[in-house]
C-alpha cells in the first residue's frame, strides 16, 4: 500500500522504489545507480553527491505526496538544471526515436495515405520538442550557469522562459486521440504497444513541465534576486566615501553628532551633511536601518552591536 505522507533523507531508498517503481526513472536522471542495499535515501544521493532535498523535491511533487512547502531555495539549481538536460537526453535520445521505430512497424505507410500522415505528424512532433529543448539549452541554460556563477545579465529573465513555456505534451496527446479513432485497421499487438508507449510518453512530458513550472522557474527566480542584490549592495558600499563609512559605523554604536564630530576630528555640521548624504545614497534614514546595512556590508561586527547595547 503506497504512503500518503512524503519521503525524506531518512526513508530507505529500496521502499520508495518498491512503492513507486517510476522513481527508477528519476533516479536515473539524477545519476543514481542500483545496488544501494539497505542505504537511506539521504545515504544514496551523499554516495553519489546529489543534492538530497532536491531529489526529494521531485519524487514527492511527481508521486503527489503530501509534503511540506519546499521552497525555492531549499533547491540545488545545479542539481536541478542536471535533472532537466537527463531528462532532455532521455526524450530525443531514447524514449521519442522508440516510438517512432515502433509506429514504422505497426501501420504501413505504403498501404494507408492515413499512416503515412500519422507518421509526418509524429515528425513535426519530435521537431517541435527538438526546438523547445534545444532553446532550453542554448539558452535558459547558459543564463542559469552565469547566476551559478554570480553574473546577473540585463538581457534576458526567466519570465522569458515563462511566456515561452510550450506544453510540449498537448501534441501527443492529439496524435494519442487520431489513432485511437481514426486509423483503419484491426488491433494489434503492436499498435496497442506503441499506443501504451504514446500514453506513458506524455505522462512523462507532462510530469517534465511540471518539475519546471514549480520547482525550476521559481528557483531561477529566487537565484537571480540573490545575485542581483548582492553587486547592488557592493556598489553602493564603494558608492560611500570612507568618510561615510566611519559616520555609519559611529552611528550604529549609538554615538552622537558631536560625539562623531569629537571622534574625527571635524565639525557636528560637516557631520551633519554627511548623515543627510548618506540617507540619500541608501535611502536609510534610521539608526537602526543604518545597523543592519552595517552588518550586511561587513562593516561592524554584531558582538559590536550587542557590547554597545549591554553598555546602555
Amino acid at each position: 500500500m503506497y504512503r500518503v505522507t512524503h519521503y525524506t533523507s531518512e526513508d530507505r531508498m529500496s521502499d520508495l522504489v518498491s512503492e513507486h517503481y517510476v522513481v527508477l526513472q528519476i533516479m536515473s536522471r539524477f545519476g543514481l545507480s542500483l545496488g544501494f542495499g539497505e542505504k537511506t535515501i539521504g545515504e544514496v544521493c551523499a554516495d553519489h553527491r546529489v543534492d538530497a532535498a532536491t531529489f526529494l523535491a521531485v519524487v514527492n511533487l511527481l508521486l503527489g505526496n503530501e509534503h511540506p512547502a519546499t521552497t525555492a531555495n531549499d533547491v540545488s539549481v545545479a542539481t536541478l538544471t542536471q535533472y532537466l538536460k537527463n531528462a532532455h537526453r532521455y526524450f530525443l535520445d531514447f524514449r521519442l526515436p522508440s516510438i517512432r521505430r515502433k509506429l514504422i512497424e505497426a501501420i504501413d505507410c505504403s498501404l494507408s495515405d492515413v499512416s503515412f500522415a500519422i507518421m509526418r505528424y509524429y515528425d513535426e512532433y519530435v521537431a517541435e520538442v527538438q526546438r523547445h529543448m534545444a532553446y532550453e539549452e542554448q539558452t535558459v541554460f547558459p543564463y542559469v550557469d552565469s547566476l551559478l556563477e554570480g553574473r546577473p545579465q540585463s538581457d534576458y529573465s526567466i519570465d522569458i522562459f515563462r511566456s515561452l513555456h510550450d506544453k510540449v505534451a498537448d501534441h501527443l496527446k492529439e496524435l494519442k486521440q487520431i489513432i485511437l479513432k481514426y486509423y483503419p485497421t484491426q488491433s494489434s499487438d503492436e499498435l496497442n504497444d506503441v499506443l501504451f508507449d504514446i500514453f506513458t510518453c506524455e505522462q512523462e512530458l507532462t510530469a517534465h513541465n511540471r518539475v519546471e513550472d514549480e520547482l525550476f522557474i521559481p528557483s531561477i527566480e529566487a537565484l537571480a534576486a540573490r545575485v542581483e542584490i548582492a553587486p547592488k549592495a557592493e556598489a553602493e558600499t564603494e558608492a560611500l566615501s570612507a568618510r561615510e563609512r566611519q559616520i555609519i559605523v559611529c552611528v550604529v554604536k549609538g554615538l552622537t553628532n558631536k560625539e562623531i564630530a569629537d571622534e574625527l576630528c571635524i565639525s557636528t555640521h560637516t557631520v551633519i551633511t554627511h548623515r543627510r548624504n548618506i540617507a540619500s545614497k541608501l535611502q536609510i534614514h534610521s539608526a537602526a536601518g543604518l545597523t543592519i546595512y552595517a552588518i550586511v556590508n561587513k562593516l561592524v561586527e554584531l558582538s559590536e552591536i550587542k557590547e554597545t547595547i549591554s553598555r546602555e
